[in-house]
């Protein structure tokens, strides 16, 4: 039987009018992953080979990335926040035995933001005390971070950057990223609902 499709409310209902604001040109440009689907998989040490070798086979990637990277497989993307820590992004996770690690759905705690454009990292780098540039936060590394005393994960895809707000304060976090990106000129996309 399949399971029914789940609609998430949005954290950012009713302030994320698409159109574009700020300066002239579109240096920033912001869509909201909606009905996001997060799942996590902390695992023991001793279980760390043989439940990464099911993750990776499970949702087709080559190899489990190492900590501070990400995989894509054609069902999902694999995100290693910590070294015992999984992310997976679009698809559910199964249930591990007790024995071998926990699974845990993050879909609800997270409102995912994803930022491109020619000055999303400069933007970015106005808020996070990352190293942005190319060769020191190249495609596929994911990071957790502070976003004004918040803790936030980013992950840098070959788009762009996924930012994942904790849902409490993805509206106020919202805002600052607003502020910051009027400066360069911002378009925010339609979501599929508005197409």
């Amino acid at each position: 039987m399949d399971s029914p499709l789940v609609i998430r409310a949005s954290a950012l209902e009713g302030h994320f009018p698409s159109g574009h604001f700020g300066a002239e040109g579109d240096g920033v440009i912001f869509e909201e992953v909606r009905n996001l689907n997060l799942n996590q998989i902390a695992v023991w040490p001793e279980t760390l080979g043989s439940i990464g070798k099911t993750i990776a086979e499970t949702f087709g990637v080559t190899a489990i990335p190492g900590p501070g990277k990400s995989a894509t497989g054609p069902l999902a993307s694999i995100l290693r926040i910590e070294p015992l820590k999984f992310w997976v992004v679009g698809a559910p996770a199964s249930e591990l035995a007790p024995d071998e690690g926990a699974t845990l759905d993050l879909s609800h705690s997270r409102t995912c933001l994803r930022i491109s454009g020619s000055e999303a990292a400069t933007l970015l780098n106005r808020f996070l005390p990352l190293d942005l540039r190319d060769e020191a936060f190249p495609a596929g590394t994911v990071a957790s971070t502070a976003f004004h005393h918040v803790g936030i994960t980013l992950w840098r895809t070959d788009a762009g950057y996924e930012v994942f707000l904790p849902r409490g304060f993805a509206l106020s976090l919202w805002e600052l990223l607003r502020e910051g990106a009027a400066q360069f000129g911002y378009a925010i996309l339609p979501t599929a609902e508005e197409q």
